[in-house]
């Protein structure tokens, strides 16, 4: 058997975990699959302590410390990905506004040739 990381770090978990067959894992560069699996493990601690409370950890923090790591690595990562979704809502409502101004200064620029129209015919 030859021994490489590919098939026990990368094909087995993407075949397991996310269900993938080997047609599609052949089919897609080593990148892709590499991103994919990496966006997996970081969905995976997203939610890996979803349900629990501050004080359930604390109890259980008593018996088993790492647990306290997990779920400060736990909330990390909620932040992190709670601050990029409230960038990109800034961002897209300050595009929608300069949309929106763009509009409003088109509607008025239209308003103002219908005037000038206006005052010509009479």
């Amino acid at each position: 058997m030859m021994e490489t990381p590919e098939p026990v770090l990368l094909w087995i978990p993407l075949m397991k975990e996310l269900g993938m067959s080997w047609t599609d894992i052949k089919n897609a560069p080593a990148f892709e699959l590499r991103g994919i699996l990496a966006a997996y493990h970081a969905y995976e601690d997203l939610h890996s302590m979803d349900g629990y409370s501050d004080s359930e950890i604390s109890d259980m923090a008593k018996n088993k410390p790492e647990i306290r790591q997990n779920w400060h690595r736990y909330k990390e990562t909620q932040r992190k990905y709670q601050d990029m979704m409230i960038g990109n809502e800034k961002m897209r409502s300050e595009e929608a506004r300069q949309i929106g101004f763009g509009r409003l200064e088109h509607q008025a620029e239209a308003a103002e040739e219908t005037e000038e129209e206006t005052k010509e015919e009479e």
